[in-house]
């Protein structure tokens, strides 16, 4: 077990979550299928975004910066893993995958957006098998459940007749599957696995509240909505004694996640459009090193690639990150204690809010600190 010290700590904070593309926060991680024997273990992390901006049309200071929007986040993680033969094995993983939590103030701050809010969060369970081909080569795939549930208000002076409209997202499951596969020598601590998480659709009911110049009404609807699909990529190889060279590589079809409220379409010339992302591509490399029998550790660079022009929904002013990640794990007899803090900064965005595309404020020099705390333990 100690051979692969390295590589633990190097891929068990891959998922910590973090400022990302859309509303992407762990990566949906699986690595738990290839932990040795029988093996649990809980994760948490937690996020503090700086994230601000200025209106872009011509108020004074007072009234054009936003204020810091960007809310701290905790996101909480856990699986179990057993071999059930020599050559099958079966993991369930609990992760919270998608969510957002932006606030801009009500007074004061941006006179283009002061009210603008959004509030969405997940739950995800994934119950995984793995099949041995031989010594090298394996399969892996199963079924994934999730459920999701938000709250948005758009408000301020760049929604005009539509500002203090609120929607109301029930809570609502769907379920998705993943499949992959895997090549390993274990003797060099190499292991590059591919595997894709299919889109989930989502049947949502909604409650959507009009402000008083759009009649006041509460009107009950529903839409479909999906959550994207995506592709991990991860490979690591050991390098030198105690050392392993880490990256990967993770594809999110952000694009396919659209939030159209039907009412509000019914009632405006142009539609509504709550929830408009972009796909993306992050990169990670990094290094993992076995620091004696007790203690690993490892540092990684990470860059998030995002599709399109710097126009973004207010609702998620960012567009793509840079991120440097610093892990170390104490093991000792069957547990492993892991913790690890991440330091990203974010690229510059331009939130814009629908037809014609046009800026309405910018979000620059912003960041996030994440850190985060994994427990496992080898029965």
């Amino acid at each position: 077990m100690k051979h692969f010290m390295a590589a633990s700590v190097a891929t068990s904070l891959m998922a910590s979550s973090a400022i990302a593309a859309g509303l992407d926060r762990t990566g949906q991680p699986v690595g738990i299928i290839f932990e040795e024997g029988t093996y649990a273990e809980f994760s948490f992390a937690t996020t503090s975004p700086d994230l601000s901006g200025n209106d872009v049309a011509a108020f004074n200071p007072a009234q054009s910066a936003t204020g810091d929007i960007g809310n701290s986040f905790n996101t909480i993680g856990g699986g179990y893993k057993t071999d059930l033969n020599d050559r099958l094995a079966f993991a369930l993983i609990f992760d919270q995958p998608w969510g957002v939590d932006v606030r801009y103030p009500s007074t004061g701050g941006s006179a283009l957006l002061n009210g603008t809010a959004a509030d969405a969060s997940s739950n995800s369970l994934t119950a995984l098998l793995r099949y041995k081909l031989d010594d090298r080569f394996s399969l892996h795939g199963g079924l994934r459940y999730q459920e999701i549930k938000g709250d948005v208000t758009l408000s301020g002076a760049a929604y005009g007749a539509l500002s203090g409209y609120n929607v109301n997202i029930e809570n609502e499951g769907g379920f998705g599957f993943v499949v992959g596969g895997a090549y390993e020598i274990p003797d060099i601590a190499l292991r590059l696995a591919v595997t894709y998480s299919s889109e989930i659709t989502h049947d949502f009911a909604l409650t959507e509240n009009f402000p008083a110049a759009l009649g006041g009404a509460s009107v009950n609807s529903t839409t479909e909505t999906k959550t994207p699909q995506s592709l991990n990529i991860d490979f690591q190889t050991g390098i030198a004694k105690d050392t392993l060279l880490l990256a990967g590589v993770r594809w999110v079809e952000h694009s396919a996640t659209r939030l159209d409220p039907p009412a509000a379409n019914a009632a405006l010339p142009v539609p509504v459009e709550l929830i408009t992302l972009d796909d993306s591509i992050t990169y990670t490399v990094g290094i993992g090193r076995r620091l004696n029998d007790n203690w690993s550790g490892s540092l990684a660079y990470i860059y998030e690639d995002v599709d399109g022009d710097k126009l973004v929904s207010p609702l998620a002013p960012t567009k793509g990150s840079q991120a440097i990640r610093l892990a170390v794990q104490y093991q000792n007899a069957g547990f492993k204690v892991t913790a690890g803090v991440r330091y990203t900064m974010l690229e510059d965005a331009f939130a814009e809010t629908g037809t014609p595309d046009t800026a309405r404020a910018s979000f620059t020099d912003n960041d996030a600190l994440s850190f985060g705390l994994k427990v496992g333990y080898y029965f």
